[in-house]
Protein backbone atom coordinates (compact mmCIF):
# COMPACT_ATOMS: atom_id res chain seq x y z
CA UNK A 1 0.00 0.00 0.00
CA UNK A 2 2.92 2.36 0.73
CA UNK A 3 4.25 1.84 -2.79
CA UNK A 4 0.81 2.41 -4.33
CA UNK A 5 0.41 5.71 -2.48
CA UNK A 6 3.98 6.76 -3.32
CA UNK A 7 3.49 5.91 -7.01
CA UNK A 8 0.20 7.83 -7.22
CA UNK A 9 1.70 10.88 -5.50
CA UNK A 10 4.81 10.78 -7.68
CA UNK A 11 2.89 10.30 -10.91
CA UNK A 12 0.39 13.00 -9.96
CA UNK A 13 3.17 15.47 -9.08
CA UNK A 14 5.14 14.90 -12.30
CA UNK A 15 2.10 15.20 -14.56
CA UNK A 16 0.59 18.09 -12.59
CA UNK A 17 3.77 20.19 -12.75
CA UNK A 18 4.23 19.46 -16.47
CA UNK A 19 0.66 20.30 -17.44
CA UNK A 20 0.55 23.26 -15.04
CA UNK A 21 3.39 24.80 -17.06
CA UNK A 22 1.33 24.45 -20.25
CA UNK A 23 -1.77 25.84 -18.52
CA UNK A 24 -0.12 28.91 -16.97
CA UNK A 25 1.52 30.04 -20.20
CA UNK A 26 -1.64 29.34 -22.21
CA UNK A 27 -3.60 31.63 -19.89
CA UNK A 28 -0.83 34.26 -19.89
CA UNK A 29 -1.03 34.35 -23.69
CA UNK A 30 -4.83 34.73 -23.58
CA UNK A 31 -5.60 31.24 -24.88
CA UNK A 32 -8.78 29.49 -23.78
CA UNK A 33 -7.72 26.36 -21.87
CA UNK A 34 -10.74 24.09 -22.08
CA UNK A 35 -9.44 21.24 -19.92
CA UNK A 36 -6.58 20.41 -17.57
CA UNK A 37 -6.42 16.61 -17.22
CA UNK A 38 -4.27 14.22 -15.21
CA UNK A 39 -4.55 10.76 -16.77
CA UNK A 40 -6.53 9.53 -19.75
CA UNK A 41 -9.80 7.67 -20.16
CA UNK A 42 -13.01 8.03 -18.10
CA UNK A 43 -13.30 10.90 -15.65
CA UNK A 44 -13.00 10.06 -11.94
CA UNK A 45 -13.23 13.61 -10.63
CA UNK A 46 -14.00 16.96 -12.28
CA UNK A 47 -14.75 20.59 -11.50
CA UNK A 48 -14.73 23.85 -13.48
CA UNK A 49 -12.94 27.05 -12.48
CA UNK A 50 -12.03 30.17 -14.47
CA UNK A 51 -13.17 28.76 -17.83
CA UNK A 52 -11.16 25.52 -17.40
CA UNK A 53 -12.47 22.03 -16.64
CA UNK A 54 -10.10 20.24 -14.24
CA UNK A 55 -10.28 16.44 -14.40
CA UNK A 56 -8.60 13.37 -12.94
CA UNK A 57 -8.95 10.40 -15.28
CA UNK A 58 -8.67 6.66 -14.81
CA UNK A 59 -5.54 5.64 -16.75
CA UNK A 60 -2.23 6.90 -15.25
CA UNK A 61 -0.34 7.22 -18.53
CA UNK A 62 0.05 11.00 -18.80
CA UNK A 63 -2.08 14.10 -18.95
CA UNK A 64 -2.93 17.03 -21.16
CA UNK A 65 -4.11 20.64 -21.40
CA UNK A 66 -6.71 21.07 -24.15
CA UNK A 67 -6.38 24.55 -25.62
CA UNK A 68 -9.00 25.97 -27.99
CA UNK A 69 -7.92 25.75 -31.60
CA UNK A 70 -5.51 22.82 -31.15
CA UNK A 71 -8.33 20.48 -32.17
CA UNK A 72 -11.37 21.15 -34.39
CA UNK A 73 -14.09 22.97 -32.47
CA UNK A 74 -16.69 20.63 -31.00
CA UNK A 75 -19.78 22.31 -32.44
CA UNK A 76 -20.22 24.06 -35.78
CA UNK A 77 -23.38 25.99 -36.65
CA UNK A 78 -24.45 25.50 -40.26
CA UNK A 79 -27.20 27.14 -42.34
CA UNK A 80 -30.54 25.48 -41.69
CA UNK A 81 -29.81 24.52 -38.08
CA UNK A 82 -32.56 25.35 -35.60
CA UNK A 83 -31.07 26.69 -32.39
CA UNK A 84 -32.26 28.36 -29.22
CA UNK A 85 -30.77 31.66 -28.06
CA UNK A 86 -30.61 33.16 -24.59
CA UNK A 87 -29.34 36.68 -23.92
CA UNK A 88 -27.47 38.57 -21.22
CA UNK A 89 -28.37 42.00 -19.84
CA UNK A 90 -26.49 43.70 -22.67
CA UNK A 91 -28.66 41.98 -25.27
CA UNK A 92 -25.87 39.72 -26.51
CA UNK A 93 -26.23 35.96 -26.90
CA UNK A 94 -24.74 34.19 -23.90
CA UNK A 95 -26.17 30.68 -24.44
CA UNK A 96 -26.65 28.82 -27.71
CA UNK A 97 -29.00 25.85 -27.26
CA UNK A 98 -28.03 23.26 -29.87
CA UNK A 99 -30.57 20.54 -28.98
CA UNK A 100 -33.24 19.72 -26.40
CA UNK A 101 -34.67 23.20 -26.98
CA UNK A 102 -37.97 22.17 -25.34
CA UNK A 103 -36.13 22.14 -22.00
CA UNK A 104 -35.40 25.84 -22.45
CA UNK A 105 -38.83 27.50 -22.85
CA UNK A 106 -37.39 31.02 -22.58
CA UNK A 107 -34.93 30.52 -25.43
CA UNK A 108 -35.59 32.33 -28.72
CA UNK A 109 -35.60 29.72 -31.51
CA UNK A 110 -34.24 30.70 -34.94
CA UNK A 111 -33.11 29.01 -38.14
CA UNK A 112 -29.48 29.83 -38.81
CA UNK A 113 -28.60 31.48 -42.10
CA UNK A 114 -25.06 32.53 -41.25
CA UNK A 115 -22.83 32.49 -38.19
CA UNK A 116 -19.34 33.72 -37.41
CA UNK A 117 -18.14 32.78 -33.96
CA UNK A 118 -14.46 33.26 -34.77
CA UNK A 119 -14.11 36.91 -35.74
CA UNK A 120 -17.36 38.90 -36.07
CA UNK A 121 -19.18 37.06 -33.27
CA UNK A 122 -22.60 37.23 -34.91
CA UNK A 123 -25.45 34.86 -35.71
CA UNK A 124 -27.94 35.71 -38.46
CA UNK A 125 -31.20 33.89 -39.15
CA UNK A 126 -34.97 33.85 -39.09
CA UNK A 127 -37.52 33.03 -36.48
CA UNK A 128 -39.78 30.12 -37.41
CA UNK A 129 -42.45 31.16 -39.98
CA UNK A 130 -41.05 34.71 -40.09
CA UNK A 131 -39.46 36.47 -43.10
CA UNK A 132 -37.54 39.17 -41.27
CA UNK A 133 -33.83 38.48 -41.12
CA UNK A 134 -32.39 38.90 -37.63
CA UNK A 135 -28.84 39.65 -36.61
CA UNK A 136 -27.54 38.99 -33.09
CA UNK A 137 -24.23 39.80 -31.46
CA UNK A 138 -22.60 37.00 -29.47
CA UNK A 139 -20.84 37.46 -26.13
CA UNK A 140 -17.16 36.39 -26.38
CA UNK A 141 -17.74 34.00 -23.45
CA UNK A 142 -21.05 32.59 -24.67
CA UNK A 143 -21.80 28.91 -24.07
CA UNK A 144 -22.86 26.15 -26.40
CA UNK A 145 -25.41 23.93 -24.66
CA UNK A 146 -25.32 20.41 -26.14
CA UNK A 147 -27.06 17.53 -24.35
CA UNK A 148 -27.39 19.91 -21.38
CA UNK A 149 -23.59 20.28 -21.17
CA UNK A 150 -22.06 23.71 -21.58
CA UNK A 151 -18.96 24.43 -23.68
CA UNK A 152 -17.55 27.94 -23.99
CA UNK A 153 -17.12 29.28 -27.50
CA UNK A 154 -13.59 30.19 -28.61
CA UNK A 155 -13.26 33.38 -30.68
CA UNK A 156 -10.15 33.35 -32.87
CA UNK A 157 -8.21 35.63 -30.52
CA UNK A 158 -8.60 32.95 -27.79
CA UNK A 159 -7.34 30.13 -30.02
CA UNK A 160 -3.83 28.65 -30.10
CA UNK A 161 -3.23 29.55 -33.76
CA UNK A 162 -3.98 33.26 -33.21
CA UNK A 163 -0.97 33.77 -30.96
CA UNK A 164 2.53 34.73 -32.04
CA UNK A 165 5.20 32.14 -32.72
CA UNK A 166 7.09 32.99 -29.46
CA UNK A 167 3.87 32.74 -27.39
CA UNK A 168 2.97 29.35 -28.85
CA UNK A 169 6.53 28.06 -28.54
CA UNK A 170 6.67 29.13 -24.89
CA UNK A 171 3.33 27.48 -24.14
CA UNK A 172 4.62 24.20 -25.58
CA UNK A 173 8.07 24.46 -23.96
CA UNK A 174 6.66 25.37 -20.52
CA UNK A 175 5.68 21.77 -19.71
CA UNK A 176 9.17 20.25 -20.03
CA UNK A 177 10.65 23.40 -18.48
CA UNK A 178 8.57 22.92 -15.32
CA UNK A 179 9.81 19.31 -15.06
CA UNK A 180 13.39 20.59 -14.94
CA UNK A 181 12.40 23.23 -12.38
CA UNK A 182 10.79 20.52 -10.23
CA UNK A 183 13.95 18.39 -10.41
CA UNK A 184 16.14 21.34 -9.39
CA UNK A 185 13.87 22.09 -6.42
CA UNK A 186 13.77 18.44 -5.29
CA UNK A 187 17.55 18.06 -5.51
CA UNK A 188 17.97 21.32 -3.62
CA UNK A 189 15.63 20.07 -0.86
CA UNK A 190 17.65 16.85 -0.72
CA UNK A 191 20.79 18.91 -0.26
CA UNK A 192 19.26 20.64 2.77
CA UNK A 193 17.93 17.36 4.22
CA UNK A 194 21.01 15.16 3.91
CA UNK A 195 23.81 17.52 2.95
CA UNK A 196 25.81 17.52 -0.28
CA UNK A 197 27.88 14.47 -1.34
CA UNK A 198 31.58 15.18 -1.03
CA UNK A 199 33.71 15.06 -4.16
CA UNK A 200 36.66 13.60 -2.24
CA UNK A 201 36.82 9.86 -1.48
CA UNK A 202 35.72 10.31 2.13
CA UNK A 203 33.87 7.41 3.74
CA UNK A 204 30.44 8.00 5.23
CA UNK A 205 28.39 5.49 7.21
CA UNK A 206 29.96 2.04 7.51
CA UNK A 207 27.36 -0.68 6.98
CA UNK A 208 27.34 -3.49 9.60
CA UNK A 209 28.58 -6.99 8.72
CA UNK A 210 30.36 -5.80 5.57
CA UNK A 211 33.97 -6.03 4.37
CA UNK A 212 34.47 -2.37 5.35
CA UNK A 213 33.47 -3.01 8.98
CA UNK A 214 35.49 -6.22 9.15
CA UNK A 215 38.58 -4.42 7.82
CA UNK A 216 38.26 -1.74 10.52
CA UNK A 217 37.40 1.24 8.28
CA UNK A 218 35.87 4.25 10.07
CA UNK A 219 33.45 6.94 9.06
CA UNK A 220 35.46 10.01 8.03
CA UNK A 221 38.41 8.04 6.64
CA UNK A 222 39.69 9.56 3.40
CA UNK A 223 41.00 7.12 0.77
CA UNK A 224 44.12 8.55 -0.88
CA UNK A 225 45.32 5.46 -2.78
CA UNK A 226 44.38 1.88 -3.66
CA UNK A 227 47.19 -0.64 -4.27
CA UNK A 228 49.56 2.30 -4.70
CA UNK A 229 47.32 3.99 -7.30
CA UNK A 230 46.44 7.54 -6.31
CA UNK A 231 42.73 8.14 -5.61
CA UNK A 232 41.23 11.61 -5.33
CA UNK A 233 37.48 11.42 -6.00
CA UNK A 234 34.65 9.20 -4.80
CA UNK A 235 34.03 8.09 -8.39
CA UNK A 236 37.62 6.85 -8.72
CA UNK A 237 37.32 4.96 -5.42
CA UNK A 238 34.05 3.20 -6.33
CA UNK A 239 35.28 2.39 -9.86
CA UNK A 240 38.33 0.51 -8.55
CA UNK A 241 36.33 -1.30 -5.84
CA UNK A 242 33.70 -2.41 -8.37
CA UNK A 243 36.44 -3.85 -10.61
CA UNK A 244 37.81 -6.15 -7.85
CA UNK A 245 35.04 -8.45 -6.52
CA UNK A 246 36.45 -11.01 -4.06
CA UNK A 247 40.00 -9.70 -4.65
CA UNK A 248 41.99 -8.24 -1.77
CA UNK A 249 42.97 -4.61 -2.23
CA UNK A 250 45.03 -2.28 -0.03
CA UNK A 251 43.48 1.06 0.86
CA UNK A 252 45.77 3.88 1.89
CA UNK A 253 43.65 6.09 4.12
CA UNK A 254 44.10 9.41 5.87
CA UNK A 255 42.66 9.13 9.40
CA UNK A 256 43.00 12.23 11.56
CA UNK A 257 46.08 13.37 9.64
CA UNK A 258 47.83 9.96 9.78
CA UNK A 259 48.20 7.63 6.79
CA UNK A 260 47.36 3.96 7.32
CA UNK A 261 47.12 0.92 5.04
CA UNK A 262 44.04 -1.30 5.35
CA UNK A 263 43.47 -4.58 3.48
CA UNK A 264 39.88 -5.24 2.42
CA UNK A 265 38.24 -7.79 0.12
CA UNK A 266 35.15 -6.40 -1.71
CA UNK A 267 32.14 -8.70 -1.69
CA UNK A 268 30.82 -9.90 -5.06
CA UNK A 269 27.38 -8.52 -5.94
CA UNK A 270 25.38 -9.29 -9.09
CA UNK A 271 24.44 -6.24 -11.14
CA UNK A 272 23.15 -6.30 -14.73
CA UNK A 273 24.20 -9.93 -15.21
CA UNK A 274 27.78 -9.31 -14.02
CA UNK A 275 29.60 -9.32 -10.69
CA UNK A 276 30.89 -6.12 -9.13
CA UNK A 277 32.74 -5.43 -5.90
CA UNK A 278 31.23 -3.67 -2.87
CA UNK A 279 32.77 -2.96 0.53
CA UNK A 280 29.68 -1.56 2.30
CA UNK A 281 30.36 2.15 2.79
CA UNK A 282 28.16 5.16 2.07
CA UNK A 283 29.37 8.40 0.59
CA UNK A 284 30.16 11.19 3.04
CA UNK A 285 28.18 14.43 2.99
CA UNK A 286 29.22 17.99 3.79
CA UNK A 287 27.17 20.86 5.24
CA UNK A 288 27.71 23.85 2.93
CA UNK A 289 24.85 26.31 2.33
CA UNK A 290 26.26 27.45 -1.02
CA UNK A 291 26.68 23.88 -2.26
CA UNK A 292 23.15 22.99 -1.09
CA UNK A 293 21.80 25.76 -3.32
CA UNK A 294 23.89 24.74 -6.34
CA UNK A 295 23.28 21.02 -5.72
CA UNK A 296 19.90 21.23 -7.47
CA UNK A 297 21.51 22.60 -10.63
CA UNK A 298 24.59 20.35 -10.69
CA UNK A 299 22.59 17.16 -10.11
CA UNK A 300 20.02 18.13 -12.74
CA UNK A 301 22.83 18.78 -15.21
CA UNK A 302 24.56 15.46 -14.46
CA UNK A 303 21.36 13.43 -14.80
CA UNK A 304 20.35 15.30 -17.97
CA UNK A 305 23.72 14.44 -19.51
CA UNK A 306 23.38 10.78 -18.51
CA UNK A 307 19.84 10.46 -19.89
CA UNK A 308 20.83 12.15 -23.16
CA UNK A 309 23.77 9.74 -23.45
CA UNK A 310 21.41 6.79 -23.15
CA UNK A 311 19.03 8.32 -25.68
CA UNK A 312 21.98 8.69 -28.02
CA UNK A 313 22.16 4.91 -28.17
CA UNK A 314 18.96 5.04 -30.22
CA UNK A 315 21.01 6.63 -33.00
CA UNK A 316 24.11 4.43 -32.63
CA UNK A 317 22.12 1.19 -32.72
CA UNK A 318 22.95 0.14 -29.15
CA UNK A 319 19.28 0.44 -28.18
CA UNK A 320 17.41 -2.39 -26.50
CA UNK A 321 13.72 -2.57 -25.60
CA UNK A 322 14.81 -3.49 -22.07
CA UNK A 323 16.15 0.07 -21.71
CA UNK A 324 12.57 1.39 -21.77
CA UNK A 325 9.98 1.12 -19.02
CA UNK A 326 6.27 1.83 -18.98
CA UNK A 327 3.97 2.32 -15.98
CA UNK A 328 4.49 -1.29 -14.82
CA UNK A 329 8.28 -1.06 -14.94
CA UNK A 330 8.30 2.35 -13.25
CA UNK A 331 5.99 1.02 -10.53
CA UNK A 332 8.31 -1.93 -9.90
CA UNK A 333 11.35 0.35 -9.71
CA UNK A 334 9.44 2.73 -7.42
CA UNK A 335 8.62 -0.20 -5.11
CA UNK A 336 12.33 -0.98 -4.73
CA UNK A 337 13.27 2.68 -4.22
CA UNK A 338 10.55 3.27 -1.60
CA UNK A 339 11.98 0.44 0.49
CA UNK A 340 15.35 2.25 0.67
CA UNK A 341 13.97 5.42 2.25
CA UNK A 342 12.28 8.76 1.63
CA UNK A 343 15.38 10.62 0.41
CA UNK A 344 16.01 8.01 -2.30
CA UNK A 345 12.34 8.28 -3.30
CA UNK A 346 12.76 12.05 -3.66
CA UNK A 347 15.84 11.54 -5.82
CA UNK A 348 13.99 8.98 -7.96
CA UNK A 349 11.13 11.47 -8.45
CA UNK A 350 13.60 14.17 -9.53
CA UNK A 351 15.29 11.80 -12.00
CA UNK A 352 11.93 10.80 -13.51
CA UNK A 353 10.98 14.47 -13.79
CA UNK A 354 14.12 15.17 -15.83
CA UNK A 355 13.44 12.09 -17.93
CA UNK A 356 9.86 13.24 -18.60
CA UNK A 357 11.06 16.70 -19.60
CA UNK A 358 13.69 15.34 -22.00
CA UNK A 359 11.41 12.75 -23.62
CA UNK A 360 8.71 15.37 -24.20
CA UNK A 361 11.24 17.60 -25.95
CA UNK A 362 12.10 14.95 -28.53
CA UNK A 363 11.01 16.12 -32.02
CA UNK A 364 8.46 13.33 -32.38
CA UNK A 365 4.84 13.81 -33.48
CA UNK A 366 2.29 14.27 -30.65
CA UNK A 367 5.03 15.19 -28.15
CA UNK A 368 5.78 18.78 -27.15
CA UNK A 369 9.02 18.63 -29.11
CA UNK A 370 7.19 17.53 -32.26
CA UNK A 371 4.70 20.38 -31.98
CA UNK A 372 7.54 22.81 -31.28
CA UNK A 373 9.15 21.63 -34.50
CA UNK A 374 6.05 22.62 -36.49
CA UNK A 375 6.02 26.04 -34.79
CA UNK A 376 9.72 26.47 -35.61
CA UNK A 377 9.09 25.56 -39.26
CA UNK A 378 6.31 28.13 -39.36
CA UNK A 379 8.67 30.73 -37.92
CA UNK A 380 11.25 30.00 -40.65
CA UNK A 381 8.88 29.86 -43.63
CA UNK A 382 6.68 32.71 -42.41
CA UNK A 383 3.38 30.84 -42.72
CA UNK A 384 1.81 27.90 -40.90
CA UNK A 385 1.63 24.35 -42.17
CA UNK A 386 -1.86 23.17 -43.15
CA UNK A 387 -3.55 22.40 -39.78
CA UNK A 388 -5.22 19.28 -41.20
CA UNK A 389 -1.89 17.85 -42.36
CA UNK A 390 -0.25 18.68 -39.03
CA UNK A 391 -3.19 17.09 -37.20
CA UNK A 392 -2.80 13.87 -39.21
CA UNK A 393 0.92 13.72 -38.38
CA UNK A 394 0.25 14.18 -34.66
CA UNK A 395 -2.58 11.63 -34.71
CA UNK A 396 -0.36 9.00 -36.34
CA UNK A 397 2.44 9.86 -33.90
CA UNK A 398 0.11 9.51 -30.92
CA UNK A 399 -1.14 6.14 -32.18
CA UNK A 400 2.44 4.89 -32.59
CA UNK A 401 3.36 6.12 -29.10
CA UNK A 402 0.37 4.27 -27.64
CA UNK A 403 1.47 1.14 -29.52
CA UNK A 404 5.00 1.53 -28.15
CA UNK A 405 3.53 1.99 -24.67
CA UNK A 406 1.65 -1.31 -25.01
CA UNK A 407 4.76 -3.15 -26.23
CA UNK A 408 6.92 -1.71 -23.44
CA UNK A 409 4.28 -2.51 -20.81
CA UNK A 410 4.01 -6.11 -22.04
CA UNK A 411 7.81 -6.38 -21.92
CA UNK A 412 7.76 -5.05 -18.33
CA UNK A 413 5.16 -7.68 -17.37
CA UNK A 414 7.25 -10.44 -18.94
CA UNK A 415 10.35 -9.35 -17.03
CA UNK A 416 8.41 -9.32 -13.75
CA UNK A 417 6.28 -12.43 -13.99
CA UNK A 418 7.53 -14.70 -16.77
Amino acid sequence: MTTVIAFILMFGLLVFVHEWGHLIFAKRAGMLAREFAIGFGPKIFAFTRNETLYTIRLLPIGGYVRVAGEDPEIIELKPGHHIGLEFNEEGKINRIIVNNKSKHPHARVIEVERSDLDHQLVIEGYEIDEDEKLRFEVDPKAMFVMDEKETQIAPYNRQFASKSVPQRAMQLFAGPLMNFVLAIVLFMILGFIQGVPMDKAVLGEIQPDTPAEQAGLHEGDRVVAIDGQSVDTWEEFTKIVREHPEEEITLSIDRNGETQNVEVTPAAVNESEQQIGQVGVARAFEDSFAKKITFGFTQSYDWTKLILTNLGKLVTGQFSLDMLSGPVGIYDATDKVVQTGFTNFMMWTAILSINLGIVNMLPLPALDGGRLLFVAIEGVRGKPIDPQKEGIVHFIGFALLMLLMLVVTWNDIQRLFL
